[in-house]
């Protein structure tokens, strides 16, 4: 079976093997399904999706995870205009549904959150309350009533929660259903209860079930083994079930970033398969876990690990993925590097789901409609993300475009970023920009920098995008050796002794440089000011796993510390706190902090790091605006 195939769940076909999972957008509207939801999932099937499940809707009002959480209550017009959109492509198109229980908010509703049991949530810390009786009664009711408001909207069917973020799983697992009723005996009682009236609710229409088979914590939590038990409990309710992974315990486990590597639950998923395939009734089974290239997913196919295969970030990159690999050109697939930079929102800013690649995602009903091609010519200055992004948008549009970089590659700053430690896979994201504008016909000028003089009287139109350059040191230099993190990862030599990674931003980079240097074997610490090395790296769920990673590679932290003087010999640290300054040995500093955007050819539009120097999103988006600007304007175009 191909993953472009057509496959049967239950009464509905789907054109696809390739299922678009549901996760936290921040597209709604209140707590309803809106018409930015709409747009998102529309453009999804139109790609060629064969299964499209919308973000999961609370079950019950005592559920308020985040604050443009779905409620069921208020998504029954958001189902039916997903389902109208979606009709014409064909796609099976469910509706999540789930409660968050113990791992939710109280901050929103202000109401005690909902637990098997009175144990502490380990992320929130937070108390909830055990449920009894009346209330298990109207969750159970809830998922009914949900159920059936999906189906008279329209929708396939829905997809049940009882994945990572879950009341059903916390009745699951030991970490936290630790009653003594029935519930607690049959710890799979309440899933049966709930998928027993969710079929009574829909009929022969779509269910689906998202399960946990490995918490990740065997000493209580939910092992493959046990899944399996559960899976045999309740195969005969349901369609189709995507084995997922983890818990509370573990909240980047079932959606890590670029450390870890793609289709990391291939052997838990088979392992459920296996089982599954003994059961009389044998629901398809969907494999989750990061898998991003048609390659791995039709692998998993050919191999028997699943049915299906969720692609759900892949498909935030490109929503286009099934189309093109229908078509014979999986190389036209805008990559996903898995960084969740822009695609993981549980964020209290409530920014709107989107990537680094592809940054009209999750803005699709605000995106601009290409304009006339005009046959007109375009100089763009730099061939970093930004004027790669923009010369490849002009160049579909028609216009004849040229690139001159300065180097002798294209990249830009891109390029030093994959080499930090464990990001290599954002230089797949250059390599599909450099082989997009080659495939369209753009002129590439490597080795030649552009002057003022260059440009005076040009009668092309003009981009600048030339990145930037080093920023200032908060720091006095007395003889010490300090390098740039450009400099480092253009493969500056680095004498022998301690290195100290000076770190004052807090993101990858300063992380990822010490990982680099410890992993080649040198004696590395790395200085922050905050309370925890990586702050920001908890915006993309890297932060435990990054410390994790740092202390077993053997990098000394010093936290609450900022870098004062550098010596020959040694540095001179600050502590934040009481201003007491210490000394610490050092043979050379790496500088990570931040850059400014570049002088040179200011007065010309200007896109990227020229304008202010921030990440391969903003100059990627940057450099799309700066293209549908020069689309319309009007004239000749001549300064």
């Amino acid at each position: 079976m191909k993953l472009t195939d057509g496959v049967r769940l239950g009464a509905a076909t789907a054109p696809s093997r390739v299922l678009f999972g549901p996760h936290e957008t921040n597209l709604g509207r209140g707590r309803g399904i809106s018409d930015r939801h709409v747009a998102y999932y529309a453009a999804r099937a139109a790609g060629g999706a064969g299964v499209i499940v919308t973000e999961t809707a609370s079950v019950h009002a005592s559920d308020w995870p985040y604050e443009r959480a779905p409620l069921a209550a208020e998504c029954g017009g958001g189902w039916a205009a997903v389902a109208d959109a979606c009709r014409p492509h064909g796609a099976v198109v469910l509706a999540g549904l789930g409660h968050a229980g113990s791992q939710g908010s109280s901050a929103f509703s202000q109401n005690a959150l909902w637990a098997p049991s009175r144990v502490p949530d380990v992320a929130s810390r937070e108390l909830p309350m055990e449920l009894e009786q009346g209330e298990i009664d109207e969750l159970v009711e809830g998922f009914a009533a949900a159920a059936e408001s999906a189906v008279r909207a329209g929708m396939h069917g829905v997809e049940i929660e009882a994945g990572q973020h879950s009341l059903l799983r916390q009745f699951l697992s030991g970490l936290t259903n630790q009653r003594a009723d029935a519930y607690g005996e049959d710890k799979t009682l309440l899933l049966r209860d709930v998928l027993a009236a969710v079929r009574r609710a829909v009929g022969d229409r779509v269910v689906g079930l998202r399960l946990s088979c490995d918490e990740l914590a065997p000493w209580a939590g939910i092992t493959p083994e046990q899944a399996g038990g559960v899976v045999e409990a309740v195969a005969g309710r349901i369609d189709y079930l995507v084995v997922v992974r983890g818990s509370a315990m573990g909240t980047s486990a079932t959606r890590p970033d670029l450390h870890t590597e793609p289709g990391f639950n291939t052997d838990l998923c088979k392992q459920i398969r296996d089982v599954v395939s003994a059961c009389p009734a044998q629901p398809l089974v969907v494999l989750q876990g990061s898998v991003v290239e048609p390659e791995q997913a039709q692998q998993a196919l050919d191999d028997g690990v699943a049915d299906l295969v969720e692609m759900t970030r892949a498909q935030i990159a490109d929503p286009r993925l099934v189309g093109l690999v229908r078509a014979g050109h999986p190389e036209r697939i805008r990559p996903c590097v898995l960084c969740n930079q822009k695609c993981r929102v549980r964020d209290n800013r409530n920014p709107i789901v989107s990537c680094i690649g592809e940054p009209f995602s999750g803005h699709e009903s605000g995106a601009p409609e290409p304009a006339p091609a005009a046959r007109r010519e375009v100089l763009v200055v730099g061939g970093g993300p930004a004027g790669l992004e923009a010369a490849r948008v002009l160049a579909e549009g028609g216009y004849e475009v040229e690139i001159v970089e300065k180097d002798d590659r294209l990249g830009g700053t891109a390029l030093w970023a994959a080499e930090v430690g464990g990001r290599g896979r954002l230089r797949r994201i250059v390599d599909w920009l450099e082989a997009e504008v080659r495939r369209l016909g753009v002129r590439v000028t490597l080795g030649t920098e552009v002057t003022e003089a260059d440009l005076i009287g040009t009668r092309r139109d003009v981009l600048v995008a030339i990145g930037s350059v080093p920023g200032p040191r908060a720091y006095e230099i007395r003889g010490g050796l300090v390098i740039d993190v450009v400099d480092l990862l253009e493969h500056h030599a680095v004498p022998d002794g301690p290195v100290v990674v000076s770190d004052p931003v807090g993101d990858a980079v300063g992380v990822g440089v010490a990982e680099l240097l410890a992993g080649q074997g040198r004696d590395a610490v790395i200085v922050t000011q905050d309370q925890v090395v990586g702050t920001q790296l908890a915006l993309t769920g890297d932060l435990a796993d990054a410390n994790g990673r740092l202390q077993r590679a053997g990098v000394r932290l010093e936290k609450r510390s900022l870098l004062r003087e550098v010596h020959p010999d040694h540095v001179v640290l600050e502590d934040t706190f009481t201003a007491q300054r210490r000394t610490m040995p050092c043979a050379s500093v790496i500088h990570c902090g931040h850059r400014l955007s570049s002088p040179d050819l200011a007065g010309w539009p200007r896109a990227g790091d020229c304008v202010a120097p921030r990440t391969i999103h903003e100059a990627i988006l940057e450099g799309r605006r700066a293209a549908h600007e020069i689309t319309a304007l009007v004239g000749g175009g001549v300064r």
